[in-house]
């Protein structure tokens, strides 16, 4: 493990204090997918938080030069990546380019904006790994654009079975700076959950459609 054990704690709590994570097992929310899940995370609150904010950079900047030593650039995926990306780069003094969704459709039509003329490799930062598709797409854009990407790095992950297998298909390693179970611990520890609670959230990260099919039923 790259990362300490205590300090992927700490950020556990800081998501869960600043509710950057929401947990709700007995009303859950509606993802875009139209799925119900019991927990929900944006971790674009981090950048309110000057705090917060500091410690996830430093923590990202600590996992990224364990993990990848020198790189050329950093690469943010957009939207919940750039910020962060950003303060990453200035904290390394390296140059920051960012991915977008989709292309533009008009001027010169980029997916990737910056300057990518001395570039020959970058970290990509991410907020959030759910299915890890759209950060694959982004490693996909990077890289067919001529520039290796070392690795990825994100704030969180819900640790899907989806996600990790994407990843290796796509030959990308990838690190979070804390996680589905890390969280799940922390939040029982800090009383967010009881032990109903807790097996409910445990039994989505297992199976998440089914988890979502179930409840419509009940509902």
């Amino acid at each position: 493990m790259v990362l300490s054990v205590e300090s992927r704690r700490k950020v556990a709590e800081f998501l869960l204090r600043i509710k950057a994570i929401q947990l709700s097992p007995n009303e859950p929310f509606t993802w875009a997918s139209g799925r119900k899940s019991p927990i929900y995370c944006d971790n674009r609150k981090v950048l309110s938080h000057p705090t917060v904010r500091t410690f996830v950079r430093q923590l990202t900047v600590e996992g990224l030069e364990k993990q990848h030593g020198k790189v050329d650039a950093i690469a943010g995926v957009a939207t919940g990546g750039i910020a962060l990306g950003a303060l990453v780069a200035q904290e390394l003094g390296l140059p920051f380019i960012y991915v977008r969704s989709k292309a533009k459709g008009h001027g010169l039509g980029n997916a990737i904006e910056g300057d990518m003329s001395v570039l020959s490799n970058v970290v990509v930062i991410e907020d959030l790994i759910s299915t890890g598709q759209s950060s694959l797409k982004a490693v996909h854009a990077l890289r067919e654009a001529g520039i290796e990407v070392k690795g990825l790095i994100a704030i969180f992950t819900y640790g899907l079975p989806a996600a990790k297998n994407a990843f290796e298909e796509a030959q990308c390693s990838w690190m979070t700076l804390t996680d589905y179970p890390t969280m799940l611990d922390q939040a029982s520890e800090e009383g967010y959950l009881n032990e109903e609670q807790r097996q409910l959230l445990d039994a989505w990260n297992s199976d998440p459609v089914a988890w979502s099919e179930r409840f419509d039923a009940k509902a």
